[in-house]
């Protein structure tokens, strides 16, 4: 066999040590599923406490030199179990041992340093691929997100001969500041500018990550085509299309290992497509432990999710009097926008047996919530992939979706057709609308009445296989296919 194929993933997160969204899954899962496709990737993460406490067997490889206002720092190299895999991990304390988030403060607001602390990992990315490290150098750099944005722009001026990939995970959060800082960043005047990180006289990383990559995915094949368009493309389409041709969509995975309601240890009892009888007692346990009614006939709806509107929460807020009215339950995972956290906890306290609402973020809660509910709703504005509804289709808990980026690649809607043919497995609704939500609300509603098609569907749900078998073979492919060019 050929020498495993060197990658060296750069990325801000990492379940289960650190996460905030979907990315964190991404990165956790993508280097054990590459291995199997002769691929050696190592992670790159900021010294944040969780990451620090995660790593093994720490040890100083390099120091990183200052560039620009971007301090000085150690490289620790070590192992990372969360992987199972090796990792870098820079040792900078005064830009990520701090109260709050790795973004934001205690108070949600954006450190205002955020743009020194993630060109750090940007220019350390780029001195492993230079070689700072002489055990290891990877042939392609695979970056995640704004974070890791300035990386491609990095490397180019350190000459380094890897090659470059960028992941956008969500097109809205571009990683913008401004355009003052750009002197602060280690970079020559030359890279402020329309080719380069200047966007409308902001610095940019995501632009910047765009213009430079060699490659750019995003998680799924009709997100790619829908951030082309002027509707979706945040500013940014014209530069996406001018670059289709290095543009591709791979949809995420699901994590079986920690994803599967066979095996999962979070819930109350275990169950599978061919015996759903578990998930009866999910329900019950679910309901049970939030204070809701205990009553089974009635259909339980959840929601895991930042509470924001591109989640589409304003349109579930619209239909919630109606659903409480015709006797639906509702369990609410999330936090976000204020006024929305409000608005839903207000309900909750007006109707306490049918609304729970759990602010902030609970993993274990979360798996109880998708295997207890009867539906999970994903009805977003726009979605790149999105992740829970395919863990609600594992858990044959039926999603109601939007038809929209990721959502529209995975999920079938019940017509009579699909559910003649076996193919239904949730609720798709196309108009951005409380009424057209409402539509699909009625459908679920009219169908939980119907037994055997409930389980229909949900068998069919779970048949679906969104392991990461598929999306490493196609990041591997696109590896190959780089690593090739550059040999």
């Amino acid at each position: 066999m050929a020498a495993p194929l060197t990658v060296l993933q750069v990325c801000a997160e990492m379940f289960p040590l650190l996460k905030t969204g979907g990315l964190a899954d991404v990165a956790g899962a993508l280097p054990q599923a590459l291995r199997a496709q002769n691929v050696d990737m190592r992670v790159l993460l900021p010294g944040f406490a969780p990451i620090l406490a995660g790593l093994q067997a720490p040890r100083e490889v390099a120091r990183l030199p200052a560039r620009g206002d971007v301090p000085a720092a150690r490289l620790l190299a070590g192992r990372l179990p969360a992987c199972d895999g090796d990792a870098y991990v820079i040792a900078a304390p005064e830009l990520y041992l701090r109260q709050g988030g790795p973004y934001a403060d205690a108070q949600q607001r954006p450190f205002v340093d955020n743009h020194l602390r993630f060109a750090r990992l940007c220019w350390a990315a780029a001195e492993i691929a230079n070689g700072i490290d002489p055990q290891w150098t990877p042939r392609i750099v695979h970056a995640h997100d704004w974070h890791a944005g300035l990386t491609p722009t990095c490397m180019r001026e350190l000459a380094v001969a890897a090659k470059s990939v960028f992941t956008i995970h969500n097109l809205a959060y571009q990683g913008l500041f401004p355009g003052e800082v750009f002197d602060q960043l280690g970079l020559p005047a030359a890279c402020f500018a329309m080719d380069g990180v200047e966007f409308y006289g902001q610095v940019s990383f995501m632009k910047a990550a765009l213009q430079m990559a060699d490659a750019i995915t995003t998680v799924s094949p009709r997100y790619a085509r829908e951030i082309q368009t002027c509707e979706q493309g945040m500013g940014l389409d014209g530069l996406l299309r001018s670059r289709a041709n290095r543009l591709s969509g791979i949809l995420n995975g699901v994590d079986a290992t920690v994803w599967s309601p066979a095996h999962d240890a979070a819930i109350a009892a275990t169950y599978s497509a061919q015996d759903l009888d578990g998930k009866a007692l999910c329900k019950a346990a679910l309901q049970a432990e939030l204070g809701l009614q205990a009553a089974p006939q009635r259909l339980l709806l959840t929601v895991v999710s930042r509470l924001t509107e591109q989640k589409g929460l304003p349109l579930l807020l619209a239909n919630l009097p109606a659903l409480i009215q015709r006797g639906a339950q509702i369990a609410m995972l999330g936090s976000g926008d204020a006024e929305l956290e409000q608005a839903f906890t207000a309900i909750a306290k007006a109707h306490p047996k049918q609304v729970a609402v759990r602010l902030g973020y609970d993993e274990p809660l979360a798996h109880r919530l998708i295997a207890g509910a009867d539906v999970i709703l994903v009805p977003s504005l726009f979605e790149p992939c999105g992740l829970t509804q395919l863990y609600g289709l594992a858990y044959g808990t039926l999603p109601l979706v939007r038809h929209v980026g990721g959502l529209a690649d995975t999920v079938v809607d019940c017509s009579l057709e699909a559910l003649d043919e076996h193919r239904a497995s949730g609720f798709v609704f196309h108009d951005f609308s409380p009424e057209a939500m409402d539509a699909a609300l009625r459908r679920a509603e009219l169908l939980y009445g119907q037994p055997t098609l409930w389980q229909q569907l949900q068998q069919t749900g779970m048949a679906q296989t969104h392991d990461w078998a598929c999306a490493a073979s196609c990041y591997a492919k696109l590896y190959g296919d780089l690593a090739g060019d550059s040999a």
